[in-house]
């Protein structure tokens, strides 16, 4: 006999709703017809470990970077093709692990910001995530995400993939009170039980409770609805090649929903494995951990890019990290649990070709607590930005909420 805690294990995906109440779509059926094709999207990407912004963008032009880094410091450009920074204003430059970017950047599609993060002091992986998922920094409490916040009240019938992060569970930011979906491949998104699917669907269908007889019958079309996707042939486009591992497929994924025109707003990737206390670069810039993992993050991302091609017109996405690194190496070539940190912004509609933010200095005296990259830009200021002007949300003060919003403290990555 099959059971509902049966289909919970098989299902593979999870759904999130208001409060603590189960978690499950829309509660109205999705027709493909009421969907606006073509619709802004964002999507989040969050470097979960504390990535080392200083080594990613690096701020060549600053004697003292190398002075506090003599041994796993990026050289300043023209010194080696393989291990140099490449030339972006004249001071900063970006890992040579991250060349793949450098053709957006030039052509004004990739934005940086430097010396931006979480004006709270915590050096907690958990705790840092947290208050920057939750968009409220120091605040424990807040209910929901900010990207969850940031989608505005749909007028007709919502789309049951409005929402989506690619994994096995729902990320912070994206929990609150619109209905959104955790799905950790297109492949496993059925209920794997031989037979069992028109049962189940039955069996919520003849129930007295009105919550489950409505979770069941979104929880279907959801199935239906990826099931379809899943059935298309798909090949990414435009010569665009992701690499093998879990971040290149997850943005692909996010690639063919949007392609697709099934409604997506906002998506969430993530990809761990930022903090290199120990052997963060080798005997050269372009070997060690950091190296490696920008290596497959940056391809990533231009494959991304590559693929949606003119369809970039429509989609902006962000990167961000916990916090950044200290600017003094430690004794095992690597960095500690530090403070500012950089963001990239990568869209059609993007002002990039430059890096924003108002560079604090490396001097003893200009670090934060003496051992930190300081902050000049808050990263809800960022956020905010693309909530505004992309998503078209005004709402700032409900997406970040007890944060003094003003758009006179954006950076201006996005046209006004």
């Amino acid at each position: 006999m099959y059971t509902r805690r049966i289909f919970l294990k098989n299902a593979a995906f999870a759904m999130v709703g208001v409060g603590s109440a189960p978690v499950w779509l829309a509660r109205t059926v999705f027709a493909e017809t009421s969907v606006s094709r073509r619709k802004k999207v964002l999507v989040a990407i969050f470097q979960r470990g504390a990535a080392d912004g200083l080594n990613i963008v690096v701020p060549f032009g600053e004697k003292n970077y190398y002075r506090l880094r003599p041994t796993i410091a990026v050289p300043p450009p023209g010194v080696s093709e393989e291990d140099s920074a490449i030339d972006l204003d004249g001071f900063f430059g970006l890992n040579p692990a991250l060349k793949p970017l450098v053709p957006l950047y030039r052509s004004a599609h990739l934005a940086i910001v430097h010396a931006v993060g979480s004006p709270d002091p915590t050096r907690s992986h958990f705790d840092a995530q947290d208050y920057m998922e939750s968009g409220t920094p120091g605040r424990k409490a807040t209910p929901g995400g900010w990207m969850n916040r940031a989608l505005a009240p749909e007028s007709g019938a919502a789309s049951p993939v409005r929402a989506v992060a690619i994994g096995p569970t729902l990320p912070r930011a994206m929990r609150g009170g619109t209905p959104a979906l955790a799905i950790n491949d297109f492949s496993g998104f059925e209920i794997r039980e031989p037979g069992a699917a028109g049962p189940f669907e039955t069996m919520y269908q003849a129930t007295s409770d009105s919550l489950l007889r409505g979770a069941g019958r979104e929880t279907f079309e959801a199935i239906r609805l990826l099931s379809s996707i899943e059935k298309r042939p798909y090949a990414p486009e435009n010569g665009a090649s992701y690499p093998g591992g879990r971040f290149g497929q997850s943005l692909q994924q996010i690639a063919r929903l949007i392609k697709a025109d099934v409604g997506v707003e906002v998506a969430f990737v993530d990809i761990g494995g930022w903090d290199h206390h120990v052997n963060e670069v080798g005997p050269r810039a372009s070997v060690g951990q950091l190296p490696n993992l920008l290596r497959d993050f940056g391809r990533s991302l231009a494959a991304f890019w590559q693929d949606l091609g003119d369809r970039m017109a429509d989609v902006v996405l962000v990167t961000m990290s916990e916090f950044g690194r200290t600017a003094r190496e430690n004794g095992n070539r690597g960095t500690d649990h530090g403070h500012a940190n950089v963001m990239f912004v990568m869209g059609g509609d993007v002002r990039g070709g430059k890096v924003y933010g108002d560079w604090p200095g490396m001097e003893t005296e200009q670090l934060y607590e003496g051992r930190d990259l300081n902050l000049t830009t808050d990263f809800r200021d960022v956020l905010g930005e693309l909530v505004l002007r992309h998503l078209g949300n005004p709402n700032l003060k409900s997406v970040f909420p007890g944060y003094a919003a003003d758009v006179r403290k954006f950076r201006g990555v996005i046209p006004a």
